[in-house]
């Protein structure tokens, strides 16, 4: 990939160098969210934006360097790629999963996704009235945290829809500013493990970037399903709150897991 390619088109770019297919069909939002950028207004109206292989346009390099073409566009609804290469023309269709650092753009995918996500409202710690979050907050959220550099919400996008995302929630005090604290949220899919440990191990990529040593995680003990998500990736179990959360009628117990990063 040209260096030189612009910031907004860097994780399209991505997609499409880890992507096998030989033929990939994108619809315009599914390329915004892959970017966390909007397209310009000349990528809806004109073909011509999408046939552009020479300077001073940049944007073609996000998949002619991975060896894609346009093959058709459909103004305004969608894009068909196309790789010429020694690939079967046969070869079935394989899920390109990317994972990037959430921008304020991402604010009303992130809003619905949260409201449709896979842990399920028995296993939450607030009630579902309060789990509601705005797009406004969200995208605050997300411009202040990207800004201190000590936390971040981590995006799943699979086949070009947000499936999934990972906060990181560091701290500014020197004293404890080695550690964070996690919260996956991923929504119902049939590659939803595969999905929760990759943003597991891009979360600790970036720690190891940022210099943090220690993650923690909260869970009520009842949801074995991400208890044993986390120990298989080295989380340990700490302690015990017991009796912490009142649910359904019914006190529950509350499960402090930790890793720490040699």
């Amino acid at each position: 990939m040209d260096m030189a390619l612009e910031k907004k088109y860097r994780s399209l770019a991505t997609y499409f160098s880890e992507s096998t297919n030989q033929t990939i069909t994108l619809q315009f939002g599914e390329i915004e969210k892959i970017m966390g950028y909007s397209l310009p207004s000349s990528a809806y109206l004109n073909y011509s934006w999408w046939k552009k292989t020479k300077a001073p346009a940049r944007h073609y390099q996000a998949w002619t360097a991975a060896g894609y073409t346009v093959k058709y566009v459909q103004p305004n609804h969608y894009v068909v790629f196309e790789k010429k290469d020694t690939m079967s023309e046969n070869e079935s269709h394989k899920d390109v999963l990317i994972i990037r650092p959430a921008l304020h753009g991402d604010a009303r995918f992130l809003s619905v996704l949260h409201k449709k996500s896979k842990m399920e409202s028995k296993f939450l710690v607030y009630g579902q009235e309060q789990q509601e979050v705005s797009s406004k907050k969200i995208r605050q959220q997300i411009i202040e945290w990207n800004q201190s550099g000590r936390s971040v919400i981590l995006l799943a996008i699979l086949n070009g829809e947000h499936v999934g995302y990972m906060k990181i929630a560091g701290n500014e005090s020197k004293r404890v500013a080695h550690r964070a604290e996690v919260d996956l949220v991923v929504q119902a899919h049939k590659n939803d493990m595969d999905i929760l440990s990759a943003l597991i191990q891009k979360s600790e990529e970036w720690a190891e970037e940022k210099g943090i040593k220690r993650f923690e995680v909260t869970l009520l003990e009842e949801n074995a399903q991400a208890r044993k998500l986390f120990e298989q990736n080295g989380y340990k179990v700490e302690g015990v709150r017991k009796k912490s959360v009142l649910l359904q009628d019914k006190l529950q117990n509350e499960v402090y897991m930790g890793k720490v990063f040699k």
